[in-house]
């Protein structure tokens, strides 16, 4: 009953404008249907910290810079740019046509055009204390204030940092970056979360939370492919449906053009155990899976002056390499993934980055001899004499940390599992609370710099990742030098050997790159994947 209201209403709302249904309407629009299972949080670009934030931000606004599906660093609302010597000034020349979408507050109701002010008064919002931004970290240890943004004229911005970061054009393709218009967003204050304008592919039509969100064609944006104006489609329509399953169901019966994530409850239903798609589906709609900048690992706390680790054997270097050699990744993404996912054998820095190199970093393969002979060396034969160790996961992850279990007991080793909400342990590990847990890192942005800052010993909780209180002078040395190395192909082999130091000192165990799946009906095509798991509408097509 409660679906059915919601569709009378969807009807009622924009039944001039596009259809509720998967199929195109009448009039021959195009509706691509799709659902999230949790709520937006915003769709202001200052607070697109998660997923469902991003992907949808990404649909209403635009940045300087975008990614394509390599990730490389692409033009958007700056044609052009450079950087000064000594990495410190980065110059970006605006396009003379881009408009924000219309408004009642605009002159005349039509969007005016984007001006370098706007991305002083953008990016300054981030670092704005009265805004409090979860972007802040963006800017704030690169800009100290709204000084180290200028407008040189309408069409000419200017970045001024406080020191150099090789990484800051990648940094520039996050959501935060999105230009937003001062008038707007002064008008509607914290509402602007739920009343975004901006200049991209579709423009906001209406959100009723927790039950629908429809965005429409921008008629007047700029980009083109292939001589043609994009975007294709003429409205994007979103639901909430929390369970997956009936979300699955929904897509099965082609209400839904797109899912995304293959949930446990229908894994195997899709996926074979090697990752292939099930006879039952083959041909019914298209599925594709590729590298998703996101590394699952278990982390051990190494900081010997906390207690924990001080009455832990885990503060043993050869138990942690044992750890590593103990776990046979290729087993558990067969059996608990259906095959989704990529063995963490070559470091932290995932499958899909820029600068990955399999045979630059060696990491742990499965080799249970090995693991026992490192326990014996440790003191440990077989285990004997070792007390008992806690690994922590959040309740969600339950599955794959008693794989992990059953492993590491097969060497001998006693560990018991503890099961807590994801909020809690993230509490813990912030604080240094917890010795040995499971965690993930998935990127901000396209480069290795991201993943090596979990083990700048600057970066100890509570001043930033690093959850494991890893600290390598060395490390440290590298790390700070490769701000200062312009060149990527230079840089990533500081990465490498860096990313080598943390593999060798077992502080961390990397288990697989997850991978991202996409399913989409066999009438959508344009739907461009990328590493970055960023969801991009614009060049998509329905027939």
């Amino acid at each position: 009953m409660h679906r059915i209201i919601i569709n009378i209403f969807c009807g009622l709302l924009i039944a001039l404008t596009v259809s509720c249904g998967s199929t195109s309407s009448d009039n021959g629009k195009k509706v691509f249907n799709m659902n999230l299972n949790d709520n937006l949080t915003s769709l202001d670009p200052a607070f697109a910290r998660n997923q469902n934030a991003m992907w949808m931000i990404n649909q209403i606004f635009n940045g300087l810079v975008q990614i394509d599906s390599d990730l490389n660093i692409m033009p958007c609302i700056a044609k052009s740019w450079q950087n000064s010597a000594d990495g410190l000034t980065y110059t970006f020349i605006l396009r003379n046509d881009v408009y924000f979408h219309n408004h009642p507050l605009f002159k005349n109701g039509k969007g005016r055009k984007v001006i370098a002010a706007d991305f002083v008064y953008s990016f300054y919002r981030l670092i704005d204390p009265k805004v409090a931004s979860s972007g802040g970290w963006i800017f704030s240890d690169k800009a100290t204030g709204i000084e180290n943004f200028k407008a040189i004229n309408d069409t000419t911005f200017q970045v001024h940092l406080i020191k150099p970061f090789p990484a800051f054009m990648k940094l520039l393709t996050t959501q935060y970056c999105s230009v937003v218009p001062k008038e707007i967003v002064e008008h509607y204050g914290k509402d602007f979360r739920s009343n975004p304008i901006g200049t991209g592919p579709f423009k906001f039509k209406h959100w009723k939370e927790d039950e629908i969100l429809v965005l429409l064609k921008n008629e007047n944006y700029w980009e083109k492919q292939d001589n043609q104006r994009l975007p294709f489609l003429d409205a994007v329509k979103v639901t909430f449906i929390s369970d997956k399953q009936s979300a699955f169901m929904n897509f099965l019966k082609k209400e839904l053009d797109f899912f995304d994530k293959v949930d446990g409850s229908y894994r195997d239903d899709i996926l074979t155990k090697s990752g292939k798609m099930t006879t039952k589906y083959k041909g019914k709609f298209n599925i594709r899976k590729s590298p998703y900048l996101c590394t699952e690992y278990v982390g051990i706390m190494v900081d010997s002056s906390k207690a924990i680790v001080k009455n832990s054997p885990l503060k043993y270097k050869k138990v942690r390499q044992a750890i590593n050699y103990a776990i046979d990744k290729p087993k558990l993404i067969k059996y608990l993934r259906n095959g989704v996912g990529i063995p963490a054998t070559s470091g932290f820095i995932p499958e899909g980055m820029p600068g990955y190199d399999s045979s630059a970093v060696k990491g742990y393969h499965y080799d249970p001899k090995k693991a026992a002979r490192l326990l014996a060396e440790a003191g440990f034969p077989n285990g004997k004499g070792m007390p008992m160790v806690t690994l922590s996961t959040s309740t969600t992850y339950k599955d794959l940390i008693e794989f992990i279990q059953g492993e590491l007991h097969a060497i001998g080793m006693n560990v018991k599992v503890d099961a807590s909400p994801s909020a809690s342990l993230r509490d813990l590990m912030s604080k240094n609370e917890v010795n040995f847990f499971r965690g993930s890192w998935i990127a901000d942005y396209p480069d290795g710099e991201n993943y090596m800052a979990m083990f700048y010993s600057k970066n100890k909780v509570p001043n930033g990742p690093n959850y494991t209180a890893y600290f390598n002078k060395d490390f440290d040395r590298l790390f700070e030098q490769s701000y200062f190395i312009s060149n990527d192909e230079q840089r990533y082999l500081l990465y490498q050997k860096m990313d080598r130091m943390v593999l060798e000192y077992a502080n961390i165990v990397p288990i697989f790159y997850d991978q991202s799946i996409v399913m989409t009906q066999n009438n959508i095509s344009g739907y461009a994947i990328n590493a970055q798991n960023l969801m991009i509408l614009k060049t998509v097509k329905k027939k």
